[in-house]
């Protein structure tokens, strides 16, 4: 399985009167540059079967914009929420018959999940930026030490290629 694992796009600051977290919509900006991010994976010609985001406003409409460029419907899961964890996440992936997924969320969640995976644990030091994009690849995913980070692309990079 090859997970593709992106970080949501610049969202409104938390603490802004009047919104809860989880309804923290994309900026005008974070939407323009997610489009362009979109793009750039679209440039590199990855294979998407599938993408699956977390419910919260600004991870689902970046996996919206995703979804628009490669013709795809997005599925929400509370697995990818921010306080979601590993193993709640593994357990659900593991019934999903994809080869290439897309998932969409927040930090620390992200990294501490990519972390279990290449390293057994959520200690190591993987940060991933708004709208940053990693690839992992497992032949059978666990929890603990089962995959290979293949690449890890900045924003700015995928940005550049699109």
């Amino acid at each position: 399985m090859n997970l593709y694992i992106l970080r949501h796009g610049i969202a409104v600051p938390p603490g802004t009167p009047g919104i809860k977290d989880e309804d923290r919509p994309l900026t005008k900006d974070g939407k323009r540059k997610m489009k362009a991010i979109a793009e750039g994976m679209l440039a590199i010609k990855l294979q998407l079967g599938r993408i699956l985001s977390s419910p919260y406003v600004r991870a689902r409409e970046t996996a919206e914009i995703v979804g628009q460029v490669f013709g795809l419907k997005i599925e929400l899961g509370k697995p990818l929420i921010p306080s979601g964890n590993p193993h709640q996440l593994i357990s659900h992936l593991v019934k999903v018959h994809e080869d290439n997924v897309l998932l969409v969320g927040h930090e620390p969640h992200l990294s501490e999940f990519v972390s279990v995976l290449i390293c057994g644990n959520p200690e190591a030091q993987i940060e991933l930026k708004k709208g940053a994009l990693c690839k992992v690849s497992s032949n059978h995913l666990i929890y603990g030490r089962c995959a290979t980070l293949e690449w890890l692309l900045a924003p700015a990079q995928l940005r550049t290629l699109r």
